[in-house]
């Protein structure tokens, strides 16, 4: 296949990743409001998302870009997007829901991807889920599962149930669960490349497939136990709400990542949505992917 380089990026990533990484609690301080940032890789600029209002005063957009190029020693490219960064609440690619205790309310989630420590099997979701779920297949069969442990902090947003059983590792690739597709293989977050065309499935908004966008991403929220570190990658939606979180992200038959949140305009439509890689499962969780079937088998 035909390859082509292209030159001229302002920085490279390492130093926007760097800069953001550093300066991300300065960066934070010199605004009125915690942005989301990440790197633009066709352009090597640190991408600053900000809201219609702040980029109207204290001099606008060129002002504030200067001064953050100041603070972080790194292009920056300042983005106006009226928008709200939040997790994907909880409603790979099957309904999971459950009771939370403290408030009795029901709430939602999606299932994301097989995966084994080589002795147990699971299933993924995302971290700020329940603890009690029941998982819900097709013809709506519940099976109450296991809960193993959640990883939430900086760069996690996943969890792990046990208690289900499963012949081979399939996600939904379309909304209304007729279609199931094999995983067959992982993508790392080194191999994705902004413009990559992936798909997700979730349980509140169903099936869509767009670009990736920012491949080294902090939203701006406090979604990680603190402030998220750069290691989030974003795809432009086109559809995303509450209740695809832990939903699976995949190309064909290879694996990206889960879903973590997304960014909503002000009418609530979605902007885009940002995933974990899978290189961030838990050791010694691991992908079980199709050509792991007979030790998958064995194992469980």
């Amino acid at each position: 296949m035909p390859i082509t380089f292209r030159t001229g990026a302002k920085a490279s990533r390492d130093r926007v990743v760097w800069a953001i990484t550093y300066h991300q609690a300065a960066i934070r301080a010199a605004l009125p409001s915690p942005p989301s940032m990440g790197l633009d890789p066709r352009t090597g600029e640190l991408v600053v998302i900000i809201g219609s209002a702040l980029a109207e005063a204290d001099g606008g957009v060129a002002a504030i870009d200067a001064k953050l190029e100041q603070l972080t020693g790194v292009p920056v490219q300042v983005r106006v997007l009226e928008h709200v960064d939040r997790n994907l609440g909880l409603n790979g690619g099957a309904r999971l829901d459950g009771i939370d205790p403290a408030n009795g309310k029901r709430y939602l989630c999606t299932t994301g991807f097989a995966v084994t420590d080589g002795v147990r099997s699971g299933i993924t979701t995302a971290a700020h889920c329940l603890d009690d779920m029941t998982y819900y297949d097709a013809q709506r069969r519940p099976t109450v599962l296991s809960f193993v442990g959640q990883w939430g902090w900086g760069y996690h947003d996943v969890q792990i149930h046990t208690g289900g059983s499963f012949d081979r590792p399939l996600v939904y690739s379309d909304s209304a669960h007729t279609i199931e597709r094999p995983v067959e293989a992982q993508r790392s977050k080194p191999s994705t490349r902004a413009g990559d065309f992936v798909c997700h499935r979730g349980e509140s908004s169903g099936y869509s497939c767009a670009e990736v966008e920012l491949v080294d991403f902090a939203p701006a929220a406090e979604l990680c136990g603190g402030a998220c570190l750069p290691t989030w990658i974003t795809v432009a939606g086109p559809n995303c709400k509450g209740g695809d979180s832990g939903g699976p992200v995949f190309s064909g038959t290879t694996a990206f990542g889960v879903v973590k949140g997304a960014s909503y305009r002000r009418d609530g439509s979605c902007a885009f949505y940002f995933y974990m890689s899978l290189d961030y499962l838990p050791a010694p969780w691991t992908l079980v992917v199709e050509p792991d079937l007979a030790t998958h088998s064995r194992a469980r």
